[in-house]
């Protein structure tokens, strides 16, 4: 049932988890199933499918994109998209893969400002791409520790690197694109990347290319090489990278 614009609006922002059908979480479901309107931010005509089964108030927020558009203005058109629906007054819900604080700039951003303009948010998490690399790669973060960057940081700020922990860089397939306009990066950029991990590693240090399985018939893709090989490696958006400690834990002095 559809609410009267009279009635105040709401949103929740809800992560559908990396693997269909099987990382929902009976809070997220309960939201999206009772929304007046779902937004789904999902690149995966299958799993725009399995969103509507459950509310066939489905909007894709796909069409949004567009080759040489700026990913932070279709960011901001996919935050004011929703807005605009709990601004008339319905229940809005954001599904998104994964977690929805994670890697994910539009719920933060949508939530923010629609509790600014007095409108109750929530987020609901999900399993997000780290949950199953730790399942997947089979380690845990708390051994030796693990730290987390989005690759391009690396290069663009100062960062120190542990190399006695894991290392985990995200979206190694975007890693030194400036332009925020394309959706990956080329192999000369990519090297620079590399070229800055040689600083603290050697060459054939083993490093893994992750990605999560999206399907239950699925398998995650987990592929080790030699870091100077980095560079000229398959790699996507989701790509994510996995280095593990070059070098021993030092007791302190």
């Amino acid at each position: 049932m559809t609410s009267s614009t009279s009635s105040k609006g709401s949103l929740a922002c809800v992560g559908i988890g990396m693997m269909l059908g099987a990382h929902l979480s009976p809070r997220a479901r309960g939201y999206l199933e009772s929304a007046d309107v779902v937004f789904a931010a999902v690149s995966d005509p299958l799993v725009e499918h399995w969103l509507a089964t459950m509310n066939p108030q489905l909007i894709s927020l796909q069409p949004l994109y567009a080759e040489g558009k700026a990913r932070q203005q279709t960011y901001r058109d996919m935050a004011e998209a929703m807005l605009a629906e709990v601004r008339a007054g319905r229940r809005v819900v954001g599904a998104f893969y994964g977690h929805p604080g994670v890697f994910a700039q539009v719920p933060h951003a949508a939530i923010a400002q629609a509790r600014a303009e007095g409108f109750a948010a929530v987020m609901e998490p999900g399993i997000s791409a780290e949950d199953c690399l730790y399942a997947d790669l089979g380690f845990d973060p708390g051994r030796v520790g693990c730290a987390h960057f989005e690759a391009s940081q690396v290069l663009f700020y100062e960062r120190v690197l542990d190399t006695s922990a894991w290392l985990v860089l995200w979206q190694i397939g975007l890693a030194g694109e400036r332009t925020y306009k394309q959706f990956h990066s080329t192999p000369e950029q990519r090297q620079r990347l590399v070229d800055r991990l040689l600083r603290d590693y050697p060459p054939e240090h083993p490093v893994t290319i992750y990605e999560a399985a999206t399907l239950p018939i699925g398998q995650p893709r987990i592929e080790t090489l030699p870091l100077h090989a980095l560079a000229h490696a398959t790699l996507h958006m989701h790509s994510t990278l996995a280095v593990p400690p070059a070098r021993p834990l030092q007791p302190a002095k």
